[in-house]
């Protein structure tokens, strides 16, 4: 094994250096023109150059984010190694892999998403609108000792724009072929002494890209509101009190697949005879208190989310009435429902010593209360339409319900977290920290008995049962930094991670097995990953020339993998008992001249299972995971007059052989992925031409258990100009 990964890794070290030499002008970019300055980071809770951070971190401040045009978490995903995002039909599920870290759908996220220091609780907060953005740090690897919940894969922090003293503000707006548009807008400034705000929002609009060849209409239409305010009060010195409130509303279609055994198969259309919905609604409110001293600071962070979203459309074999498998066998046709709701909070309370002490500390407690309700079902297709299925099951008679389920969970999590910072000298510095979490589920089913699975010889669910269950985990993290000279960079360690296990709907454990369905229970298994990982950093004292690596190995129990039971339409996890993780990240960039950035990565993943309930899966790859991604770019600025700047760039990535399930029963060729960007400037307005898939790539986007594939945005382009005041 350990030949084959040398010898593939040297194939895709060889095709690296051919790529940069042939493709000088495509580069990922990490950071922003080289005239802006270096990037601080706080992704390890202190304040450092990328450089001198002890961590894979991919970094992007405003003006990366502008140049690159980032406007959803896929757009700086795609910009860094070893890190991709599948995108699915659900609005509310999108999937973060990172070094071989998966998630699915219903799943605790695989990295810890954190925006303005405050922790997302619900995963399908993460795919939004982004908009007002400050800076967005990407940390790979166990962060759990940092970052806790969640933290397996790694984590994301991003930065919002803070108020400002003086009444300030930008709109964009811009159109694409979709036919669609989009206004992006905020304003700040001072309400009275110590006090600030900040007003931001977004708007797009569109008809969609991909044609459903039944209803003659496009498949994929957005309506998509995202709005955000923030309240900064600083009454004494020390003391900052700082609001923060959201709102989103986003309305689209949904279940619109295409049934395939190849993942490479986009020959079909989508030719579904129901439109669906696809309505998500999530409301946020956050109150963060800090006082410091010199002493320290004390922080307390509080947070309130609700989401609700409804689901509907057409069911398996996604055809129309009288074509479909469930017609051909049985004379009718089936629609599905799902309706979603959750409403959590969370609180965490942390002490910081202060930060200009050789050796500095941090402690804090962590809470999390989460209370959940799901229903899923199908109903009868009597050509009238879908019709969402709420907390009962359907008794419209344009719809008549088949099966359903549902069942409310009330999660309650706690952790305790300390970590220390020892430097030790000006080359050598250690850092530990140390996490306990504890999670206790309790789930109830709530489907009515004439609904609940009735598979013999396995546990029979009751209306009204409440099934209690913990899990635990301790999350050490060590990391040794080394500076042999200023320019060099050392570094190397050992973490845990932890993700949290869970309930599957009452009975899907006997559905699962009675359909040759293995690895699939009622409870699914909390994942622990432990990781070793040694890395460089470089720089020349110039800047011209920056090369940052690293190599970790992983080995993950009970990674989770999604499966779809098309018996009683419901989405299940399992676990992979037990399967390891290897590979490495190289990242370079160079700046020949003011202006110019050429950005290079490569990122390279090999995993193996080991241990499975079907011995016949042994050996293959976990789902969901890419073998490399090859990253490069190009981003140039000039003036073209006294204050006109004109700013180009280009953005290539290509995602090497992805596999979607235990069996490895497909997977997809390598996606290439070609981005460009190509606008005038001054200090108040620009106006950009951009294309994302430049190419008209064709490609899916996901392939689930049973030959579900959705089908990705083709050629998207527009123009959009921006104002500041």
């Amino acid at each position: 094994m350990q030949i084959k990964f040398a010898r593939n890794a040297m194939r895709l070290a060889s095709v690296s250096v051919l790529a940069l030499a042939a493709l000088p002008a495509f580069a990922q970019t990490a950071a922003a023109p080289a005239d802006s300055g270096e990037i601080i980071v706080t992704a390890t809770r202190r304040a450092d150059t990328v450089q001198n951070t002890p961590a894979a971190i991919t970094a992007f401040n405003a003006a990366a984010i502008t140049s690159a045009g980032i406007e959803r978490p896929g757009d700086f995903i795609g910009l860094t190694s070893n890190v991709n995002l599948v995108e699915t039909q659900n609005a509310g599920n999108a999937f973060v892999i990172i070094r071989g870290i998966t998630q699915a759908r219903n799943s605790e996220p695989s990295v810890a998403v954190i925006v303005d220091g405050i922790q997302q609780v619900n995963p399908a907060q993460f795919n939004q609108e982004l908009f007002d953005i400050e800076q967005i740090e990407v940390l790979k690897g166990p962060q759990g000792g940092l970052y806790g919940r969640n933290a397996i894969g790694g984590a994301i922090i991003i930065k919002s724009k803070a108020p400002t003293d003086e009444l300030s503000g930008k709109i964009t707006g811009g159109v694409d072929n979709g036919f669609g548009y989009y206004v992006r807008g905020n304003v700040s400034g001072p309400i009275a002494e110590n006090l600030k705000f900040r007003l931001s929002g977004s708007w797009y609009d569109t008809d969609g890209f991909i044609q459903n060849t039944f209803l003659n209409e496009k498949a994929d239409p957005i309506k998509d509101l995202n709005l955000r305010g923030n309240l900064l009060w600083t009454p004494a010195e020390g003391l900052d009190v700082d609001l923060r409130v959201a709102y989103s509303n986003l309305q689209t279609q949904a279940l619109y697949f295409n049934i395939v055994n190849d993942v490479n198969d986009t020959s079909l259309p989508v030719r579904v005879n129901n439109r669906g919905q696809n309505d998500r609604e999530m409301w946020n409110a956050a109150l963060k208190v800090r006082y410091s001293g010199d002493w320290g600071s004390v922080q307390n962070v509080f947070s309130y989310d609700r989401l609700t979203e409804v689901l509907t459309g057409d069911a398996f074999n996604f055809l129309p009435i009288r074509e479909s498998l469930f017609f051909q066998f049985f004379g009718f046709d089936l629609n599905q429902s799902q309706y979603l709701e959750v409403d959590a909070w969370s609180n965490e309370l942390r002490y910081e010593s202060p930060a200009d002490k050789p050796v500095q500390f941090t402690a804090g407690t962590y809470m999390v209360g989460t209370k959940r309700f799901i229903s899923t079902g199908n109903m009868i297709d009597t050509g009238a339409g879908v019709f969402p299925v709420f907390r009962t099951p359907s008794t419209n008679a344009l719809n008549p319900q088949f099966s359903f389920l549902s069942d409310s969970q009330d999660n309650f999590a706690w952790a305790v977290f300390a970590n220390t910072s020892w430097k030790v000298n000006e080359q050598l510095r250690i850092d530990a920290s140390l996490r306990y979490d504890r999670d206790n589920r309790e789930n109830t089913t709530l489907t009515p008995t004439a609904f609940l699975p009735n598979v013999p010889g396995f546990p029979q669910g009751r209306t009204g049962e409440v099934r209690e269950r913990s899990f635990q985990s301790w999350q050490p993290k060590v990391t040794i930094t080394y500076k042999p000279v200023d320019n060099v960079t050392l570094y190397g360690g050992w973490s845990r991670g932890f993700r949290s296990g869970g309930f599957n709907q009452t009975g899907v454990g006997g559905v699962a097995a009675s359909n040759g369905i293995v690895g699939v229970n009622d409870v699914f298994n909390a994942e622990v990953a432990e990781t070793f990982e040694a890395g460089l950093k470089t720089q020349t004292s110039d800047k011209l020339l920056t090369f940052n690596a690293a190599a970790f190995t992983t080995r993950t129990e009970n990674s989770y993998f999604f499966v779809f039971l098309a018996a009683n339409s419901t989405q299940n996890l399992g676990n992979v008992p037990l399967a390891q993780i290897k590979g490495f990240e190289a990242d370079l960039t160079l700046r020949p001249t003011k202006g110019l950035d050429i950005n290079f990565g490569l990122g390279y993943t090999d995993s193996e299972i080991k241990r499975f309930s079907d011995a016949r899966r042994i050996g293959n790859e976990l789902p969901l995971i890419s073998r490399y991604t090859l990253n490069a770019g190009i981003n140039y600025v000039t003036p073209i007059s006294d204050d006109l700047d004109l700013n180009a760039r280009v953005d290539y990535r290509r995602t090497g052989r992805t596999w979607w399930d235990v069996e490895n029963s497909t997977s997809r060729n390598p996606v290439n992925i070609v981005d460009a960007r190509l606008g005038v400037s001054n200090k108040r307005w620009s106006v950009t031409a951009f294309s994302q898939n430049l190419f008209n790539e064709i490609y899916n986007a996901e392939f689930s258990p049973g030959g579900f594939v959705f089908k990705a945005r083709p050629r998207r382009y527009g123009v959009e100009a921006s104002f500041n005041f």
